[in-house]
């Protein structure tokens, strides 16, 4: 079997925010309604953060047995690079799945058949990222399965787990996770973009251009930064989540990095940057969550 060290580097420990995120939004919204409960909370956690080195995984074996990464800009990729074989890594995403499944079997428990429907759709999309006969990220609807799943489905979906109820600000905070996940991958994808190009991956950032999908990165950024004014402003959010307009001074440079940069060691600072910025948005939020 492969070093331990290769399955993490696999895992892509810089991503693994994107799962963390919208647990802590929701669980915060349960707090606040006194519906909190320490097992929904820890089995919830686990999930989202299998469900997203299970995607890690799937794009890593995708990518690596189609070529995509031979060339490709930043921290290797276990396949592409011999450190662990198609059919280990395959191996890897069933445990991992497997794991995920056992999680969720407990959360059905709490959250009811609903939590069943989500936990196989999220799991199939995860799949079908970069895998299957019609490989969705590789045609532009990789931010899409993100925000949705990452974003709307992740954050309302723990909220919902606590005590079958949802209430407007878990839709709005999901709202907020989607837009700064999809950011993430934004970031991943225009590094790679020459190579993506090159490999026949028609990425949202392939399909639109370098400059647009920079356009893109800016509005989701500022967006998820931005959620919670609008979110305030309707009432939907109570006035201490306005906290997230703290991370401004951070998101702004990532933006004008981006737009400076074409490629080498400061794009990888960008997209461990969005992913800071992600979890930083989330503890802001829960934090005024809380607060209020």
């Amino acid at each position: 079997m492969p070093e331990v060290r290769s399955w993490i580097v696999a895992a892509r420990p810089a991503t693994l925010a994107a799962g963390i995120a919208p647990v802590l939004v929701g669980t915060a919204l349960a707090v606040a309604a006194d519906v909190f409960r320490w097992d929904a909370f820890i089995v919830t956690l686990i999930a989202a953060v299998l469900i997203q080195i299970g995607v890690n995984y799937a794009n890593d074996v995708a990518d690596g047995t189609r070529g995509t990464d031979a060339n490709r800009i930043g921290p290797i990729r276990a396949v592409a690079s011999g450190l662990i074989t198609p059919r280990q890594m395959w191996a890897g995403i069933g445990v991992v799945f497997g794991m995920a499944a056992l999680a969720g079997l407990y959360l059905v428990k709490l959250g009811g058949p609903w939590i069943l429907v989500i936990g196989i759709v999220s799991i199939a999309a995860a799949l079908g990222y970069t895998n299957g006969p019609i490989p969705y990220g590789y045609y532009g609807l990789g931010e899409l399965f993100v925000f949705v799943f990452f974003g709307l489905v992740a954050t309302a979906g723990t909220r919902f787990v606590f005590d079958r109820t949802l209430e407007s600000g878990a839709w709005v905070g999901g709202v907020a996770m989607g837009l700064l996940a999809s950011a993430i991958l934004l970031a991943n994808n225009i590094r790679d973009i020459e190579t993506d190009a090159t490999a026949d991956k028609r990425t949202l950032a392939v399909i639109v251009g370098r400059r647009n999908a920079v356009l893109l990165y800016a509005g989701c950024v500022l967006g998820g930064v931005l959620t919670s004014a609008v979110g305030v402003a309707f009432d939907w959010l109570p006035a201490p989540t306005l906290l997230t307009l703290l991370t401004l001074p951070i998101a702004l440079p990532l933006v004008r990095r981006l737009q400076h940069e074409v490629s080498g060691p400061p794009l990888i600072r960008v997209l461990k940057g969005t992913a800071r910025l992600q979890l930083l948005v989330a503890l802001l939020l829960s934090a005024g969550i809380l607060i209020a």
